[in-house]
């Protein structure tokens, strides 16, 4: 399985790619695809999938394609918070030789556009290929998690770091647009992130202050927000979170309900977009 994060194929999309390679330039992990696309394979276990791309499509606005059949274009619209936002290059910048894994890449829906049965058919597609699993206290975050081809017909039993970068639903009840999220683990402390991304530039997300700093990033396409979390340096390396053991033993895996898929037009597979 394949997750790609579309473009549209313009210099802007270009820079941006490019900007994003410097960021991730530590990362063992992400190497340089063809025409300024940018992959994402786990490093364990081997063979893991789903693979995450970030890459230029001849799309009118960002996307991210599932390359099971399924779209996520950008649902709703609205005006963006008044942020200060970051340049992409800027921050590349500030946190050069300081980024090395990350954790996950995600899509935020807004539930003011899309409904409770949109949101439960793209979970089960996405459910029916990829190990997924849901967010131990009950929010509507489920992860899937890289997994190798017997995983995915059984489960998941081995605990281990590599399993990255694990890509994220959100069903978003806060805001009208669509929000591209990558978090990313830093070798810097909560102290260090705050100083170099105080307020405004830099924000704490209620309830997650204690792991991660976001950052909002400047970017030319309408009705889409993209955010980077800054995951805090981890000293007792590895947590259960890095493993995947509290998300699988916790949340428990989404199996795929057949009948999902009797209401579906097979020959219109599309979400949004």
């Amino acid at each position: 399985m394949e997750i790609a994060f579309c473009l549209p194929a313009a210099s802007s999309s270009q820079q941006f790619i490019r900007d994003l390679r410097r960021l991730l330039a530590d990362v063992a992990y992400a190497s340089n695809g063809p025409a300024d696309s940018l992959i994402l394979k786990p490093p364990a276990p081997v063979s893991a999938c789903p693979v995450t791309v970030v890459r230029l499509a001849d799309v009118t606005a960002p996307e991210v394609a599932l390359d099971i059949g399924r779209t996520i274009g950008l649902a709703g619209s609205g005006h963006t918070p008044h942020r200060v936002n970051i340049e992409l290059a800027d921050l590349a910048d500030c946190l050069a030789g300081n980024v090395g894994r990350i954790d996950h890449a995600g899509v935020n829906l807004p539930s003011q556009a899309v409904s409770v049965k949109e949101w439960d058919s793209l979970v089960q597609d996405i459910a029916a290929s990829a190990a997924m699993y849901r967010y131990p206290t009950g929010e509507q975050w489920p992860f899937v998690l890289p997994s190798t081809g017997m995983e995915l017909k059984t489960d998941i039993r081995d605990f281990i770091v590599g399993r990255e970068p694990r890509f994220e639903l959100v069903y978003d009840p806060w805001y009208p647009y669509t929000t591209w999220q990558f978090a990313l683990w830093t070798k810097l402390t909560r102290t260090e992130l705050e100083q170099l991304f105080p307020d405004p530039v830099g924000i704490a997300i209620p309830g997650l202050e204690d792991i991660f700093r976001t950052v909002y990033v400047q970017h030319s396409w309408p009705d889409l927000e993209i955010r980077f979390d800054l995951c805090f340096r981890v000293d007792d390396s590895p947590s259960d979170w890095e493993t995947g053991e509290w998300l699988v033993k916790q949340g428990g895996r989404i199996r795929c309900r057949a009948v999902a898929f009797s209401v579906l037009d097979p020959l219109n597979r599309d979400f949004v977009g």
